[in-house]
């Protein structure tokens, strides 16, 4: 400890820094409306057609001595908001406030006492590190680009700071390329170190690492932060890890901030819809837990483009609770609960924040179309069975109708006939009393017409 206050020292005496020491708790760095647009030209003149909006008004304090945890999916504008705090990147809008002093449109000279107070951990340690310098010179380059000179030298100083981070401190005349990934990153832990920094934004420090290897770097890191009393802006995607170091987690979605909450109640009771998919994702070791697949939430669709995205909320296009006002209506980063932020206008476990719209819509309309379907079905089937009955009544009514008329006619046909068989039976009982009489005179009756005919001649 005696090294560190003598290396610490000399560091702050040497040029003016930027702030005094933020008391533990105290707001360290702010950051307001802050923008990243990435201009698309095209044709001869290269005129803009168009931006890729990586960071687009993002707002979040950060700290002393605390860890804030940026997690979101890939491209949602993680990195570029680590160098604009860093201002390895002009914003486009917004403030960015360090100390309580606006750093956002510093020049390079007021940018200089700064990088004494703000250093960067790179997510790739392979290509973060220049392979044609010893370790000694990358982890030195502080040193001399600030002009400063450690008690003991540079090389006493480097040395010192390699052995902080689990390194040989003989290693320090080597080439990167004779180091594994994990130690490539423990050098560029050291040199983001070297000049005591207060805020060190860490992108992905553990994603191009062996899971072996992520443990060991992240248990440094927390080390370093109780020795030293740093401040930690940790992005990842990897939300084991940053569960793990962080003290408050803020997710963003296609570059915005959709909740900002402590660790612990985040976890427990996530409240914007997107969280709740992304914890869902997180394996969980406990083969006794099998309903744990059931309960995983698959999002429908594609991450929209960051050229173009989605009206109001952006997450409305795979969020299975969108409304209409979702659709028109960007919701406000609002604090509903102690510690917890979020932007969500139908928030998880908890009541809708637009109360003219607690009735999902959508959900409204497919009802009521439901509805509407089954009565139209419903009345088609009761026309069309009373349409039946009709026809059917109608079609008996012709049926009877006919048969009555032809019974009637039968009855006229043998009312009519009945006069000459009785008188033909009344002849023929009166001729004969026998059965087979009647026949031949009927015959004799049917042949009666000749017979005056015969008698005339």
């Amino acid at each position: 400890m005696s090294e560190e206050k003598a290396v610490s020292s000399p560091a702050q005496s040497d040029g003016a820094t930027l702030t005094a020491d933020a008391a533990p708790g105290e707001t360290l760095l702010k950051v307001t409306g802050l923008q990243k647009h990435f201009p698309i030209r095209k044709g001869l003149l290269k005129r803009q057609v168009g931006a890729v909006r990586a960071v687009d008004g993002i707002d979040f304090e950060v700290r002393s001595g605390e860890t804030l945890g940026v997690v979101g999916e890939s491209g949602c504008g993680k990195s570029t908001m680590g160098r604009l705090i860093t201002r390895l990147l002009e914003p486009t809008a917004g403030t960015v406030e360090f100390g309580g002093k606006d750093i956002t449109h510093l020049g390079v000279g007021g940018m200089r006492p700064l990088r004494r107070d703000v250093q960067m951990i790179f997510q790739d340690p392979y290509s973060s590190l220049n392979p044609r310098h010893t370790i000694g010179t990358i982890v030195g380059a502080p040193f001399r680009l600030q002009g400063v000179t450690p008690e003991g030298g540079i090389k006493k100083e480097v040395q010192r700071l390699l052995s902080v981070v689990g390194l040989n401190p003989e290693h320090y005349n080597r080439y990167p390329h004779e180091f594994s990934g994990g130690q490539r990153q423990r050098i560029g832990i050291a040199r983001a170190l070297a000049l005591n920094p207060k805020l060190v934004v860490a992108d992905e420090p553990v994603s191009a690492l062996d899971v072996s290897i992520q443990a060991q770097v992240v248990n440094l890191l927390d080390d370093l932060q109780q020795e030293l009393g740093l401040t930690y802006v940790i992005i990842a995607h990897d939300l084991s890890v940053v569960r793990h170091v962080s003290d408050r987690i803020a997710v963003m979605y296609l570059g915005k901030i959709v909740e900002l909450a402590d660790r612990d109640k985040l976890y427990r009771s996530p409240m914007h819809p997107y969280t709740k998919a992304l914890l869902s994702a997180v394996p969980i070791p406990d083969p006794s837990r099998k309903s744990a697949k059931s309960e995983r939430i698959l999002l429908k669709g594609d991450v929209p483009s960051p050229i173009s995205p989605p009206s109001g909320c952006r997450f409305h296009t795979r969020c299975w609770k969108a409304t209409e006002i979702c659709k028109t209506t960007e919701p406000p980063l609002l604090e509903l609960r102690p510690g917890q932020q979020v932007a969500c206008h139908h928030p998880e476990n908890f009541e809708d924040q637009a109360p003219q719209d607690t009735v999902l819509l959508t959900a409204a309309k497919e009802a009521a179309e439901l509805v509407a379907d089954e009565v139209l079905a419903e009345s088609a089937e009761t026309s069309a069975a009373v349409a039946k009955a009709v026809a059917a009544e109608s079609a008996g009514s012709d049926v009877s109708g006919s048969a009555d008329s032809s019974d009637s006619d039968a009855a006229d046909s043998e009312s009519a006939g009945s006069p000459d068989s009785d008188a033909a039976g009344s002849s023929g009982s009166d001729s004969s009393g026998s059965d087979s009489e009647p026949s031949e005179e009927t015959v004799t009756s049917d042949g009666a017409d000749d017979t005056p005919k015969a008698a005339d001649k």
